[in-house]
């Protein structure tokens, strides 16, 4: 009877430690490293101010270097494509699945050429619809990359 009992003061005890010694070990683990030097994915570019009007927002070019040209982009449009091709920095063919887009602030990707093309982002993410038929959105930003 004794034996009966002290197995299970033992196992309660193992337990016991077991859990602390989970807790000691996931708390440990946690990651509180802040980056405290810049990106060096996502340098700071200076933004080049263009178009005029009230809407304004974000618009990065990425080219197949790796090279970030900002702008500010000022407009009355409406529509993203609407307002990049006004500035002269977005040309592409209409299709039958909208704008295919073919030069980004005077930089060509062409797929038949290189297997390149350009890819439109929206906060950071890959779109889901395309750039001429994208409402511009106050405090969103925009995006061109070059990708493969």
């Amino acid at each position: 009877m004794q034996m009966k009992r002290n197995n299970k003061l033992l196992s309660l005890l193992l337990c016991i430690v077991l859990t602390v010694a989970m807790a000691l070990f996931t708390i440990g683990c946690k990651n509180d490293n802040k980056e405290t030097t810049p990106n060096a994915e996502h340098p700071k570019v200076e933004a080049t101010v263009m178009g005029e009007g009230a809407t304004v927002f974000d618009f990065t070019v990425t080219d197949k270097d790796g090279n970030v040209t900002a702008f500010e982009i000022h407009t009355d449009k409406t529509i993203v494509g609407e307002a990049l091709q006004e500035l002269g920095l977005l040309e592409g063919e209409e299709s039958q699945y909208g704008l295919f887009v073919k030069k980004v602030n005077g930089i060509t990707a062409d797929y038949d050429v290189d297997k390149t093309y350009w890819a439109f982002y929206i906060n950071g993410e890959y779109a889901m619809s395309g750039v001429d038929t994208t409402t511009i959105t106050a405090g969103d930003s925009y995006s061109f990359k070059v990708e493969k």
